[in-house]
């Protein structure tokens, strides 16, 4: 027999002082495949390391991404998150930095404070029988400052970020099972501060030659 876990997915978190929180590991046997890092919150800006890592929040400018490949392994799980605004932009926020994929980096936010990152592309395999994507990173989520939010991964399995368009966001959850990172929160300080979404449970698959 072997031990098997499949990780869930990071919670999002539903106030604007805590992170959100980074997803668990997937275990077969020897193999483990680390959970994505969760997002950098308007109090606590960087994102978190994790097999990929969670975009930096719009809170500030110039906050980091977190570091993909975490715990590092050859070939690399996945990809750091994408840093926002690189400069001063207008009152009261900046954009925040996209998820990291299994095969491409968060997308950074735009300067001007235009629109915060789309998250990183997953990997695609067949393993299950069809091409199947798996592990993309969710979007950032927007305030006033850059009130375009941070689009899904193009491998549609992480979720679009939240706009500030009203008192929760609009943040949209990864894909169960998929391991897709969960939209950053949007928010405004007049209409109150959205909720981060969930990120994707992950997933354990065994595929076997025999005669």
């Amino acid at each position: 027999s072997f031990p098997i876990t499949v990780g869930g997915g990071g919670t999002g978190s539903p106030v604007d002082s805590s992170k959100g929180g980074s997803g668990s590991n997937s275990v077969f046997s020897t193999i483990t495949s680390a959970g994505g890092g969760g997002g950098g919150s308007n109090a606590n800006r960087p994102g978190l390391d994790g097999g990929s890592g969670g975009g930096g929040s719009g809170g500030d400018y110039n906050q980091p991404g977190g570091s993909g490949n975490t715990p590092p392994v050859s070939p690399s799980q996945g990809f750091p998150g994408g840093n926002s605004t690189p400069n001063p932009t207008a009152s009261p926020d900046s954009g925040s930095g996209g998820g990291g994929g299994a095969t491409e980096a968060g997308v950074n936010a735009t300067n001007p404070g235009v629109a915060s990152g789309r998250g990183g592309a997953g990997a695609t395999t067949s393993i299950s029988g069809s091409p199947t994507a798996y592990a993309g990173g969710g979007g950032g989520g927007s305030g006033p400052g850059a009130p375009t939010n941070g689009a899904a991964s193009p491998c549609g399995t992480g979720g679009a970020g939240g706009n500030p368009s009203g008192p929760f966001s609009n943040s949209v959850a990864g894909t169960t099972n998929r391991g897709g990172g969960g939209g950053g929160a949007g928010g405004n300080p007049s209409a109150g501060v959205g909720i981060g979404a969930n990120g994707g449970s992950g997933i354990v698959i065994i595929r076997y030659k025999f005669q």
